[in-house]
């Protein structure tokens, strides 16, 4: 079955149009909008957050156009694969069977670690119990093979509801994703775990087009620019640090120019590294 689906998406990937994205100015980027602060939809409708900033600023540095596609979760690798969008960038981490169908730019963020939360109070069994997880994700799989039973959601917030009525036990998830919410929850919910799965977060695209992702690739080790959200900021003293000396930086830097404005206003931090490696040393 795994072989004759992996032929149909194969099929469809040369079904696509030959005139190749690489001949193209505006590229088409698909994401959840679903996963703050990774991606979500603002009170104007508008894909924003971390991904939206970064989509932006890699296809301003390669001279393209992003046009924003909403997509969800569920669909999101087979509807690349047809042509319905150029890319991912949906808080995809890179793992091996995805590469089998999807090819990956570097990764532009480190792994996330992925964390269970539960409500307060209460004893989780986390191998035998009830796991809630978004469906087709790496918190997923694991649950499946952790012995746990797995309840799958079609979104982020589903697996935080199925907590809170009962449904589940827990839910595992990105860190990133979870932290906000268990702090906003009012003593709510809990996290009662912890687990490192999968690897650094990466930019789908069409295996057909190598030229895109050469191209998106070239912009990363030299000027990534990480339009950090604050709170992606948890992840060690290390990253903290090294966010530090890069507002220090800048602060120098903008005081020579005699700017008054900070960069890192409204609660985001734009840390330039010489590539993603950096910061994922600094959270290794």
């Amino acid at each position: 079955m795994k072989s004759l689906i992996k032929g149909t998406i194969v099929g469809l990937a040369l079904g696509v149009a030959m005139s190749s994205v690489a001949m193209a100015q505006t590229i088409r980027m698909g994401t959840e909008g679903a996963y703050p602060p990774y991606n979500f939809i603002n009170d104007a409708g508008e894909v924003d957050g971390f991904e939206r900033e970064l989509g932006d600023e890699l296809c301003q540095r390669a001279s393209l156009t992003c046009e924003w596609v909403k997509n969800d979760w569920d669909s999101i690798i087979p509807n690349l694969v047809s042509g319905n969008y150029d890319t991912i960038i949906a808080g995809m981490s890179i793992t091996a069977e995805r590469d089998e169908v999807i090819d990956f730019t570097q990764d532009y963020f480190p792994p996330s670690p992925s964390l269970f939360v539960a409500l307060s109070g209460g004893s989780v069994d986390l191998k035998g119990g009830v796991i809630a997880a978004q469906t087709a994700t790496i918190q997923a799989g694991f649950v499946a093979a952790s012995g746990a039973t797995l309840v799958e959601f079609a979104t982020p917030d589903e697996t935080i509801q199925a907590v809170r009525n009962g449904e589940a036990d827990a839910v595992l998830a990105d860190g990133d994703f979870l932290l906000p919410i268990v702090n906003e929850s009012n003593g709510e919910l809990a996290v009662v775990g912890q687990e490192s799965i999968g690897g650094g977060i990466g930019m789908g695209i069409r295996e057909s087009d190598g030229e895109l992702k050469a191209k998106m690739d070239m912009q990363q080790p030299d000027l990534l620019t990480v339009v950090l959200p604050q709170s992606l900021e948890h992840q060690s003293p290390e990253l903290q640090t090294l966010l530090g000396k890069a507002r220090a930086r800048e602060t120098r830097r903008q005081r020579e120019r005699g700017e008054s404005k900070s960069r890192y206003e409204n609660g985001r931090v734009h840390l330039t590294a010489a590539s993603p490696q950096i910061i994922a040393r600094c959270v290794s």
